[in-house]
C-alpha cells in the first residue's frame, strides 16, 4: 500500500494517530506513507532536538515506512548532512532506516509503480525579506518587522537558499526521466508547474525557476497522477493533478 498526504510542518499527532489513520493497523514496513514536502521534522538549528528525536523515533516505530519530499520549510543544512543511499532505484537521505527523504529528480520503483520526486519551492511568506545574523542592524530590523507584523525569515535559521532546486538537481531529474522514457505512474512534488500555479492563484504567485522546471516536466512526461502540497488546500486540479493538504489518500 502507498498513502500520500500534504504538508505536516512538524505537526504529526493529529494526522497520524490511530483514530484518523486507522488503515495503519493493516500496514507493514513494505507499505508507505509519502508526505508532499514541508515535513518539518528536521527544522531546529544545530543537532536533533528532543522533540524531533521523539517524533522521528516514533515514525521509525510505526508499522509503515515514512517517506517525504522536501518543501521550502526544511533545515537544509541538516537535511543534506544525512547519508545518501540508493533505495528502490533512486537516492534518499536516510533519517532513520524507515524514515527516508526522497531526493530531487529521482525515479523510484515502489509497489510496482514508478514515482518521480522533486521537492522544493519558493517561500511566499517573506515580504519583509531575508535577514542576516551578521548584519549590524539585524536586531533592529527584526524588532521593526515584528512590530509591524511583517513576515520575514532569517538565513540559516528559518530560511535556506536550497529551498529552490539548482541546475544539477534539475539536470539529474531530466536524465533520470529520460532513462525511463519520460513515463512514470506518479509525480510527487511540493510546489507545482507555473501554469497550474496560475490556475490556483492567478497573479498571487509568481513563477520561478522551479515552477518553470515543473512546467517542463508537465509538458514532457507521461504520468497518471501528480500530487503536490505547498498551497494548503485539498483540490483536484484538471484531471490528473491533485493538491493535497490534510487528506490521506491511498494511491496503490
Amino acid at each position: 500500500m502507498i498513502y500520500i498526504t500534504g504538508d505536516t510542518h512538524g505537526e504529526f499527532r493529529h494526522r497520524f494517530n490511530m483514530e484518523n489513520f486507522p488503515e495503519q493497523r493493516e500496514m507493514t514496513k513494505d507499505d508507505y506513507v509519502i508526505i508532499c514536502g514541508d515535513f518539518g521534522g528536521i527544522w531546529e538549528v544545530g543537532e536533533e532536538s528532543g522533540d524531533e528525536k521523539y517524533w522521528l523515533d516514533w515514525f521509525e516505530g510505526r508499522s509503515y515506512t515514512l517517506l517525504f519530499v522536501d518543501g521550502n520549510h526544511e533545515n537544509f543544512d541538516r537535511l543534506n548532512a544525512y547519508p545518501v543511499k540508493m533505495w528502490h532505484g533512486g537516492k534518499v537521505h536516510e533519517i532513520r532506516p524507515n524514515v527516508l527523504h526522497l531526493m530531487r529528480g529521482q525515479v523510484f520503483e515502489i509497489d510496482g509503480k514508478k514515482i518521480f520526486t522533486f521537492g522544493g519551492a519558493r517561500s511566499h511568506d517573506i515580504s519583509g525579506g531575508i535577514l542576516e545574523t551578521d548584519d549590524p542592524d539585524f536586531k533592529e530590523k527584526k524588532k521593526d518587522l515584528r512590530r509591524n507584523y511583517i513576515p520575514f525569515r532569517i538565513n540559516h535559521i528559518s530560511w535556506w537558499e536550497q529551498e529552490l532546486a539548482n541546475d544539477e538537481e534539475m539536470q539529474e531529474g531530466r536524465t533520470n526521466l529520460s532513462a525511463h522514457n519520460f513515463e512514470v505512474d506518479f509525480i510527487v512534488t511540493h510546489c507545482c508547474s507555473s501554469s497550474t500555479q496560475v490556475f490556483l492563484g492567478g497573479s498571487m504567485y509568481e513563477p520561478d525557476r522551479e515552477t518553470d522546471y515543473l512546467e517542463y516536466v508537465k509538458n514532457n512526461v507521461e504520468y497518471k497522477k501528480w500530487f503536490f502540497g505547498h498551497y494548503h488546500d485539498n483540490r483536484n486540479i484538471f484531471d490528473k493533478e491533485i493538491l493535497i493538504y490534510e487528506q490521506m489518500i491511498r494511491i496503490s
